[in-house]
């Protein structure tokens, strides 16, 4: 992946294992602010910390490819309104007000966006299978929750769903535009709601655009 600024009117989505970001040379714990890195020190179980460590690596990576920057340039901050403190929230992109910026881990997976405007992403392993039905019934419309029961594969259709509402969610907004897709390769489903075009790449031994 090379460190040139994508198209300025172009989201740019990044998907990848977790191993895959913590086996790049470039991106280490040291690129993490203090605040981060005491956030990673309470997480108890070593692969979860993996996994927080690599989105939040992977996002510099994204913003670096977005804007030109290093990584090490490429820190995203958060603020949480609601409490008026930092360091949780809806991250943002200090210098880039009208930029958006979002990340996701689950389970061996991360993945990062950021663009013009609104963005949110999530990534989720392809076998999961949401929770029961009566919470999916919080999160997702009766209409579109019938339609996946009709599906050959219903717990597939549902993680689908779920995971392009939680990008919407992180978006904030749900009048934006939607893509989502599967990664066999990675086992992964993964979603990105953004105000612009969105261009997706995934990392590994050659960089470049999926499918």
């Amino acid at each position: 992946m090379t460190d040139r600024p994508a198209p300025a009117r172009t989201a740019l989505a990044v998907l990848a294992t977790t191993r895959e970001v913590l086996d790049r040379p470039e991106l280490t714990e040291a690129l993490l602010a203090d605040w981060e890195l005491r956030r990673l020190a309470r997480i108890r179980l070593p692969g979860r910390r993996d996994d927080v460590l690599a989105a939040r690596l992977l996002v510099r990576l994204c913003v670096a490819r977005y804007t030109g920057r290093t990584p090490a340039e490429s820190a995203p901050a958060q603020f949480c309104a609601e409490c008026e403190r930092s360091g949780h929230g809806r991250p943002s992109l200090p210098g880039h007000p009208g930029v958006g910026v979002s990340l996701s881990h689950a389970d061996g997976l991360a993945a990062a966006a950021v663009g013009p405007g609104a963005v949110g992403v999530d990534v989720e392993p392809a076998g999961r299978r949401p929770g029961p039905l009566r919470v999916l019934r919080r999160m997702l419309p009766e209409a579109e929750l019938r339609e996946a029961a009709a599906q050959p594969d219903p717990g597939a259709a549902q993680l689908r769903l779920w995971v392009r509402r939680e990008a919407l969610l992180k978006a904030g907004q749900d009048d934006v535009r939607l893509r989502e897709w599967t990664d066999r390769q990675r086992a992964a489903v993964a979603a990105v709601a953004a105000t612009a075009p969105v261009t997706v790449f995934t990392l590994g031994p050659t960089d470049g655009a999926a499918n």
